[in-house]
């Protein structure tokens, strides 16, 4: 599974005009399940996203969690992590899972990221989604699991 992990002070995804999912102070997490995902793979996913030190504590480190911060989270699915570029100039998405099992693998990560303790809200698997978002830090992270 791939994630693009960002801290946001707000983010949210909308469909025809209309607000599906938004979270802030939090993060917003791209999702991607690949061919050989499993989940196994969506359980240390969820765990590190839920328990990645990257708020500022007290002192300004980088000391806390989403969960610690009392955060909550958008994630949102992109298959286009998938991409494969190594060959020309258009990407191949290939290694992406297949939709059935990408949608299912999707759904339990949301679903392991709220039993973890965060609120969720979540993207509309397979839509045309407009993402907006401004970037706290800018703090931006690749996850692969």
């Amino acid at each position: 599974m791939r994630c693009l992990l960002q801290r946001v002070t707000s983010a949210c995804v909308t469909v025809d005009g209309d607000i599906i999912g938004q979270t802030g102070p939090g993060l917003l997490v791209l999702a991607c399940a690949m061919q050989d995902d499993t989940e196994t793979n969506v359980d240390v996913m969820a765990r590190k996203l839920v328990n990645l030190r990257i708020f500022q504590d007290a002192t300004g480190k980088t000391n806390r969690s989403v969960l610690d911060v009392g955060g909550s989270v958008l994630i949102v699915s992109q298959f286009t992590l998938a991409a494969d570029t190594s060959r020309g100039n258009r990407p191949g998405f290939s290694q992406a899972a297949a939709p059935d099992p990408g949608r299912r693998l999707y759904e339990l990560l949301c679903e392991q990221v709220a039993a973890l303790g965060v609120p969720v809200e979540t993207g509309r698997f397979g839509a045309d989604m407009q993402v907006s978002l401004v970037n706290d830090g800018p703090m931006t992270i690749w996850l692969e699991k």
